[in-house]
């Protein structure tokens, strides 16, 4: 992806497609879930192709996205050429496209989470000068029966960059990150877990790990719908399953999708001091996600079980504030190789990490969601700087100052999104009937008594957590 295969023109695509003899091409997109979606097309001719790649297609807009009309449902879908890439499992040569989503009137479908996020990302560097990259950790569990006794047993939630043989599945997550770079997508890097469950029916559960490189919020939320994808297509021609739930057990470590902050103006990071510190524009950029933080869960936690994973603790955030090196923070401050301060050190290494979301969230929506809120944290300094200072850890720990919790519920996530929502809703970022949809649909859940439900009827937690085994 990104332009690894040079495809920029139609002629380019057209050329390709004729000397790598590919048989068919595939529009690849994603809507309202989060989900990757595919239409496919058999190639016939050269007329055929450039047509297709002109023009786009047609599909029902009222089966992808809730919220259109089914009277007024036709939207169409339009290849980004520069995006294409090799499908590496099918047998036939074929080439995949991610799309954007166009109106009736050829113009960018403003509900669509892709241009959702477009929105968020221009406002940021029009009012601030400010560009985002963005890199996303990836937590999943792979669950395979295990047919003959363990002959490397290990300890449960102690997997953490475990190896073979007492790790079962490395094979897997490397043959994933090999896909992953041959596709085009760069990761940082990917190992075991601390989760490992092994179920009395004989079920072996362990989590993983993948990060990937910096990129942009919308290059960044492409990398992870295609990975998911990825993904659960290795584990399939292993027999193994993957889940990317974050919580699939009430006594075992829940997956997050951690995400890393790098804000540049003029290819400087801003986010470190020339001291080493870090800056104040940092700091309101952790003020606004401190402040929206409650309605951003709307958008990164949009399952009754992403609250389980709050509740029941185990390296998850649970009250809104942040920290240097706190895994408990809702953002921590990474150790930023200040140990070499002689040497010219990547400064995209320098981030923080918001700790809270998961990959049951749409990464477009969640994304433009974190755009939102780290602009109004560098417009808003005073406030901002404030509310960083009086959410700081370390700093308030003498003064026991009492913290917010995140929310427990979707349903409490919907009512701060209604209560933030015209900070949203600004200037058409997200549009009315996307927010309304979104607060709808929490609220739907009627989850509001789950911490009751988790300690007084465990059962039910379980059977609710099958639920969303495959969510995303």
């Amino acid at each position: 992806m990104y332009g690894k295969l040079g495809l920029h023109e139609i002629d380019d695509v057209v050329r390709f497609i004729e000397q790598k003899n590919v048989k068919l091409l595939n529009f690849c997109h994603v809507p309202e879930d989060g989900r990757l979606k595919m239409l496919s097309f058999a190639v016939t001719d050269r007329n055929q192709v450039t047509q297709i790649l002109d023009f786009g297609e047609r599909v029902d807009g009222s089966s992808l996205f809730s919220f259109i009309d089914p009277h007024k449902s036709d939207i169409y879908i339009a290849p980004k050429l520069h995006t294409a890439f090799l499908h590496p499992f099918n047998p036939e040569p074929t080439l995949n496209f991610l799309c954007r989503y166009l109106d009736q009137d050829g113009k960018p479908l403003d509900i669509a989470p892709e241009n959702v996020l477009a929105r968020a990302e221009q406002k940021l560097f029009s009012s601030t000068s400010v560009s985002l990259k963005l890199l996303a950790e990836l937590e999943f569990f792979l669950i395979a029966k295990q047919e003959a006794e363990l002959l490397f047993p290990s300890i449960p939630e102690k997997n953490y960059h475990e190896t073979a043989p007492f790790s079962k599945f490395e094979h897997v997550r490397n043959e994933i990150l090999l896909t992953l770079a041959n596709i085009g997508i760069s990761t940082k890097y990917g190992h075991s877990e601390v989760g490992k469950v092994i179920e009395k029916d004989g079920n072996i559960m362990e989590q993983h790990e993948i990060e990937f490189a910096p990129h942009s919020p919308t290059e960044m939320a492409e990398t992870v719908a295609v990975a998911k994808w990825v993904i659960r297509n290795t584990c399939m021609k292993h027999g193994v399953s993957v889940s990317f739930a974050p919580k699939i057990a009430l006594e075992h470590a829940g997956s997050g999708m951690h995400v890393h902050v790098c804000g540049t103006r003029n290819g400087k990071n801003i986010i470190d001091s020339p001291s080493g510190d870090l800056s104040s524009e940092a700091k309101e950029m952790i003020g606004g996600i401190m402040k929206f933080a409650p309605s951003l869960a709307a958008f990164g936690n949009p399952t009754p079980i992403s609250y389980l994973r709050f509740i029941a603790r185990k390296e998850s955030p649970m009250n809104i504030c942040w920290g240097t090196t706190n895994r408990l923070a809702l953002i921590r401050i990474p150790l930023w190789w200040n140990f070499k301060p002689n040497e010219k050190i990547d400064s995209n290494r320098r981030t923080f990490e918001y700790r809270a979301p998961d990959a049951t969230a749409n990464p477009y929506l969640l994304f433009a969601g974190l755009t939102v809120a780290i602009e109004y944290g560098l417009k808003n300094h005073e406030e901002c700087l404030r509310l960083a200072e009086e959410t700081h850890l370390e700093e308030n720990a003498k003064k026991s100052r009492r913290f917010r919790h995140l929310p427990r519920s979707c349903k409490e996530a919907a009512t701060n999104l209604r209560r933030d929502r015209k900070y949203y809703e600004a200037d058409n970022i997200f549009p009315n009937a996307l927010i309304e949809a979104t607060v709808k649909k929490l609220a739907a859940y009627k989850d509001s008594d789950l911490a009751q439900k988790l300690r007084d009827e465990p059962q039910k937690i379980e059977k609710l957590m099958q639920t969303y085994f495959h969510q995303g």
